[in-house]
């Protein structure tokens, strides 16, 4: 098995806006850095911004499912996304995905991360500390990276930060959260599957649950929306709710993850 790695030198905290202490995660094969939002004050953006979009100009279709992009900058990401819904959000906090597995060792000509290594982004959001509780979402691991371990490990290394427990006495205390979910659209089928192949419970449809814009290569439910909707022209959306919970967690969950991020 492969529990997180959390040594003191990746142990330092973040400057982020997220509700709960941010820090570097990492396994044997993949580390989560969070996302450096923009490079200034003039939202100029950052290496991870520039590297973010590079990987994506050329594949829009990798935001088919997501309620944002594409974009046609990197300013425009940064902008739009980074600046304008992550970073102001308390619940929410991006990482950058960095695959050891590439990077470059003890390399001055080509730093990481870098086009070798930077293999996509994924976070937390709608995250409530009352409630005890987040979801895993800004998924984008880059064509390059897909069926690989990076995904497992990317998501893997979230569980396990949010559903340890504080007193832990493994590799890696965590959040202790009571309950991490995950949302897809309904048409989206290799999300769903992902989930559950992580261990995530499918817990019901959520009919109608998003207005989704027409164009920009984004799939409605199907259904068509009736005359007089006050958003004429718009799409509708159906999400299937998953989760995955402590008591999931501590009766084989976690066993399951660690087994799988170490294959």
């Amino acid at each position: 098995m492969t529990p997180a790695k959390e040594p003191a030198a990746v142990a330092r905290a973040f400057n982020a806006n997220f509700c709960f202490p941010v820090k570097e995660l990492e396994s044997d094969r993949v580390k989560l850095t969070p996302f450096i939002d923009y490079g200034s004050a003039n939202l100029q953006p950052s290496a991870h911004a520039d590297l973010f979009f590079q990987g994506l100009a050329a594949h829009p279709e990798l935001f088919q499912f997501l309620p944002f992009g594409p974009y046609g900058s990197a300013a425009e990401l940064t902008r739009d996304l980074i600046a304008g819904r992550i970073a102001p959000d308390p619940s929410m906090v991006l990482y950058a995905i960095i695959d050891k597995a590439r990077s470059p060792l003890h390399s001055s000509s080509l730093p990481s991360p870098s086009q070798v290594d930077f293999a996509g982004t994924i976070g937390y959001l709608n995250t409530c500390p009352t409630h005890l509780k987040t979801e895993i979402g800004f998924i984008i691991v880059l064509p390059p990276f897909q069926r690989s371990h990076v995904t497992t490990n990317a998501i893997g290394l979230l569980l396990q930060y949010a559903l340890n427990s504080p007193s832990d006495s493994g590799e890696f205390p965590g959040l202790g959260l009571r309950r991490v979910q995950w949302q897809a659209n309904e048409l989206n089928l290799r999300s769903i599957r992902v989930a559950e192949r992580m261990g995530f419970k499918r817990e019901g449809t959520l009919r109608w649950d998003r207005v989704l814009p027409s164009g920009k290569g984004k799939p409605g439910n199907g259904a068509q929306i009736r005359e007089g909707d006050p958003k004429p022209g718009t799409l509708g959306r159906h999400t299937v709710m998953l989760a995955i919970c402590w008591d999931d967690w501590e009766e084989g969950g976690k066993g399951e993850v660690l087994r799988m991020m170490a294959r």
